[in-house]
Order: C-alpha cells, then structure tokens, then sequence
C-alpha cells in the first residue's frame, strides 16, 4: 500500500495534465497531496491531444459551448500569465458554409443560422461575409458563389503540445507528482475515499479525477458505472505548402467548412506546413485496437477539397497522424462527480474539448475541492438521456 494522496488525476493528457495543474495550485504546494498517473509517457501519441495546434473560438452554434468561451479564454490567459509560455495565437476564423451542399442535410444548429443565433444571444461579435467578400479579404480561398460565412477575430489557436507541458511543468512547481508508464487498473470506493489500483501500487486518494478518455469505462467499472461512448479514429495532415507567407497567421485565418464533407484548416504553425483535417467520419475502434495508419479514403478527399477551393495550402504531404475521439451520442461533454461514487469526478472531451482544456480542469478541480463548479455545466451531466437511454439517437453535430 503505497501512501495516501489527496488527489489523484487518472490520465495525463489534455483535460488530465490540466486538472493536475489546477489541483496543484489548490492545493498550495503541498508535496505529493496531487498525484497523476499516466498509462504511457508524457506528451505520447495514442490519444486525443498530442500535435501542436487546435482551434479556440467564441464563434460557437450551441449556448452550452458560447457560456463557457470566455472563461476558456480567460483561463488560458491566466496560464500563460503565470508561465511565460505563448499558449493561444489569435489569427481570426472564419466558418464557411456552402449552403447548397448542405441543404439536404440535418445539421441541428450547425449551420449559419445556429452561428448567428448564438453569438447574438452571448453578445460575441461576428462579421457576416459573402463568397465574394471572402475571396477579397482572402484570395487564398476559391469559391462558387454559393457560400455564405461568418468571421471572429478573437478565433486562433491552441498550442496542445506546449499546454499540456505547461500544465504538468506548473503543477509540478506546486508539489504534483507524475508517474508514466502506469495504466491504472481499477477504482475501488471505500467508506472515506478511493483506492487506485495499478500494476504495483495502490493508492488511497481522497479524491479521483478520471481523464482518461478511451480508456474512461474501463477504469469506471469498479464504481458501477458505463457510458455510451463511441470512439473514432481521426486524422489531420500536414501539407508542405511552397506558399507560406500566403499562410502565415499573419494573412491566413483557421477556417471550418461546412458542406457535403466538413473540414478543418490551420495556417502554418508548429511545422512549417499547413494542417487540415476533416470533422468526424473515421472509423470505430478501440483504444487497442487503433491503428497508426492514415486513411487513404479521406486522404484523397482532402487533397480534392484543397484542389477547388484552397489550392495553394496544399503541397507535398509533410505527414499524417491519427488520433482519438470518444463521443457520447450526444457528443456533448462529460463533465460531473459520478453518483455512485461521490469521490470520483469524470471528463471525457467528445473529440472537441482542448479549446476549453483548461477551463475543464479548473472546473473539475472545484467539483474534487469543493463539490460543485461556478462555471455552467448542466449539459454536461452523467445523468442526461444521451447517457441513460439507450435508444436515444446518435446526433453528431458539434
């Protein structure tokens, strides 16, 4: 039996390594009060929130997300403040729609109309652009007229390599240890906290945090509890485009692209390449049974859709990885203290959570300090119909 802990953090990625921080720092540099067990290296390549970039936005198409916006941005600030480190480079976003692709098509709210009725109830300043007014500003794109978008200008990016070595550096200043390579096998309530089982160990913890993604109903089970959870093998592409002062953050915007295929695009950042990726649509897997290998399918669909309408962020390909998304059929969050076990706090990320990376693990630092969170997360309950019926409809808008 190895010595208690106050808090421990299963799973060292995006939301982990920042529940980490934010309980180091709660806990006032205590040493070893925050522990974080991590089931491969720091920093590995076998889940949601390696690579250097992700897109923040306040543009958002569902209220839950646009009440949470300023907050991630105030959070990420606030790190970047007490670290030194650049985590968010604004370029501006853009969100274009190519609305007669799209007219045939159930989007719930994804979809111009849902953009606008957001930002105007949450107060988020939007610009609204015509295709001919998107290629004046931007000669990058190709467009046929039938397109429609919207600007932000506070869009940009998140640094998820440079954040998540962030969070683990800040939380080790205040105390938190981190152990790699230790996959944790089971979580046992008892009558005044948990036991965190591992291959060699057996932690007690006041309080568990469990951010471990793919692997989240595997280490739930020892609390009685299973989520709908789908996961998905997606993957992003870098281009070594020839143009990169066309590409720069300076003169280039990240942009989504809503049509037949949806797709998403950074400027040069991280290498010196562009990045596209497209949203959803890979195939069901587990987390063992993933491979690293890129779908030439959707490989080929992206160069098609860079051929007609962003020809020059293309060139040769740089390389292609894979990742994981874990979606609920909702594809909302997780974020809540399981009712069966009141000690344990769960965050699964839906395949779009780093832009709130952060803001999440302050907020389920407050669900295992102090049991509740100032930050509006109804949505993202464990006891919503998404999780408990199972009948209900998978609906992958977000």
């Amino acid at each position: 039996m190895n010595r208690d802990h106050r808090y421990v953090v299963v799973g060292c990625g995006g939301l982990g390594s920042a529940a980490l921080y934010w309980l180091a720092r709660a806990a006032g540099s205590r040493d070893g009060a925050v522990l974080g067990l991590e089931a491969h290296h720091l920093g590995h390549d076998r889940g949601a929130s390696q690579d250097h970039s992700r897109i923040i936005r306040y543009a958002q198409h569902q209220d839950a997300y646009a009440a949470l916006a300023p907050a991630a941005y105030d959070t990420w600030h606030d790190v970047e403040r007490v670290s030194g480190q650049r985590l968010v480079t604004e370029t501006g976003g853009l969100v274009i729609e190519d609305v007669d692709a799209r007219s045939a098509t159930d989007t719930g709210t994804r979809n111009m109309d849902g953009y606008r009725a957001v930002a105007a109830r949450h107060g988020v300043p939007i610009e609204e652009l015509d295709a001919k007014a998107v290629t004046a500003r931007w000669p990058q794109f190709r467009l046929t007229g039938t397109e429609q978008a919207i600007y932000q200008q506070r869009s940009g990016i998140v640094d998820a390599r440079r954040a998540n070595a962030t969070h683990v550096a800040l939380a080790r200043g205040h105390g938190a240890v981190v152990e790699q390579d230790t996959p944790v096998r089971a979580l046992h309530p008892t009558r005044d906290g948990v036991e965190v089982v591992t291959d060699d160990e057996v932690y007690r913890a006041e309080q568990v945090v469990v951010t471990a993604d793919a692997r989240t109903n595997e280490v739930l089970e020892g609390v009685g509890r299973e989520l709908p959870l789908t996961v998905l093998q997606e993957q992003v592409t870098y281009y070594a485009t020839p143009n990169l002062l066309d590409f720069s953050p300076e003169n280039f915007p990240v942009f989504m692209w809503h049509g037949t295929e949806n797709f998403y695009g950074f400027p040069v950042y991280g290498e010196v390449a562009t990045k596209l990726g497209q949203h959803m649509g890979g195939h069901e897997v587990t987390a063992d049974s993933r491979t690293f290998e890129a779908d030439p399918l959707r490989r080929k669909r992206q160069e098609e859709f860079l051929a007609d309408h962003v020809p020059g962020f293309g060139g040769p390909e740089l390389y292609t990885k894979t990742c994981l998304y874990t979606i609920p059929p909702d594809q909302h969050f997780v974020i809540d203290t399981v009712p069966e076990a009141p000690n344990v706090h769960v965050a699964v990320g839906a395949g779009h959570a780093y832009k709130f990376a952060s803001l999440i693990g302050r907020i389920l630092a407050e669900l295992a300090t102090a049991g509740r969170s100032r930050h509006p997360i109804d949505t993202f309950t464990l006891d919503r119909p998404a999780l408990l019926d199972p009948e209900f409809e998978r609906r992958f808008h977000v």
